[in-house]
């Protein structure tokens, strides 16, 4: 229901003054009945007007006080409760109830179909003098302390004051069945603990501030020409430098042989009957396949590890053709001959 269709008696602050009635052009049955039954004294209820008289001066009364619902709230700080093995001295010494009274301020039963509670003065007293004396000093404690802390609670104590001084509880008309004599009252049908929920709302936490982020300034890298790190070479220390062994030239192939036409004038019969296989070192990295293993050994051995191929060389026939038939047959004194050995490293080759 809007709060503008609230009397001002409903307002904040607001002294109790005459229920707000607003009834329809026929009355209700129940309704009738509910009158009928609370008032000692015989009155006509024949019209609308007789019950709407009748209605307002009873619960306008002094004695129209309805029981809302009850809270079990501690008497004491939690640092200052007793202590005990049984529960149920703990609850006698430790707790109490406070009871939530209400008196009616608005009954509409023409567009909202609904009745409007207002707390008394003696339960909003007893309501902020728990959460000023009990409640405000179990928050404080469970917190963390931080600067405005004093402030922030002192302000969550006023919005307390505010709130449960504007608290109107509303609910369906048919509470009304709940009337007693002298317009007192009793809320039926499980509408205590929507009641209870409100109340217990209105208590709110203490919140501390969030944490403040804080940028991680990293130091920058110390760069040779910066001051800090003048000293960071030492003229005394030297880096050792991994330097390769040395090797003769006339071992080292390239890694990617290519045929070399060779002369005549540069060959020698001494470079065939010298070099042997495992003298040559072989290129990188190694092929995934390899070229099986043939021996012509009496005895079987396994193969060996992959190798990478081995480079190509000129066959005779080409050395033949640069170098004549002469160094073929051995004419010329250092050529390379089929019979000074050529044939036996050849065959090792293949």
């Amino acid at each position: 229901m809007p709060i503008q269709l609230l009397p001002a008696s409903a307002a904040a602050f607001a002294p109790r003054s005459t229920v707000n009635v607003v009834l329809n052009s026929k009355v209700e049955p129940w309704l009738t009945q509910t009158l009928k039954r609370i008032n000692r004294v015989k009155r006509p209820l024949n019209s609308v007007p007789q019950h709407y008289r009748c209605l307002t001066e009873t619960l306008s009364g002094k004695n129209a006080i309805w029981s809302l619902a009850s809270i079990m709230v501690p008497k004491a700080p939690d640092s200052e409760l007793r202590r005990d093995s049984n529960p149920l001295v703990e609850a006698l010494f430790n707790y109490q109830l406070i009871h939530l009274e209400a008196y009616i301020v608005h009954v509409d039963m023409v567009s909202q179909h609904e009745v409007a509670f207002k707390l008394t003065p003696e339960t909003i007293e007893a309501l902020i003098e728990y959460h000023k004396d009990i409640y405000s000093i179990d928050v404080s404690a469970s917190t963390w302390e931080w600067p405005e802390k004093e402030m922030q609670l002192k302000k969550l104590q006023d919005e307390f004051v505010q709130a449960v001084n504007r608290y109107v509880f509303r609910t369906g008309v048919r509470a009304l069945e709940g009337l007693e004599e002298e317009g007192a009252g009793e809320l039926l049908e499980g509408r205590g603990e929507d009641v209870k929920s409100a109340v217990m709302g209105l208590f709110h936490p203490l919140l501390p501030p969030p944490p403040r982020i804080v940028d991680v300034v990293r130091p920058a890298p110390l760069l040779p020409n910066s001051p800090g790190s003048a000293n960071w070479w030492q003229p005394g220390h030297h880096i050792s430098q991994a330097h390769p062994a040395p090797v003769e030239s006339w071992r080292v192939i390239p890694s990617t042989p290519s045929p070399t036409i060779v002369t005549c004038g540069e060959t020698s019969p001494s470079f065939w009957s010298t070099m042997g296989v495992n003298d040559i070192q072989l290129p990188s990295p190694t092929p995934s396949i390899s070229q099986p293993y043939n021996t012509t050994s009496q005895y079987y051995s396994p193969p060996p590890q992959a190798v990478a191929p081995i480079p190509s060389l000129p066959l005779p026939s080409v050395l033949a053709q640069q170098c004549g038939s002469s160094a073929v047959h051995g004419g010329y004194g250092g050529g390379f001959g089929w019979d000074s050995g050529f044939a036996p490293q050849y065959a090792a080759f293949t």
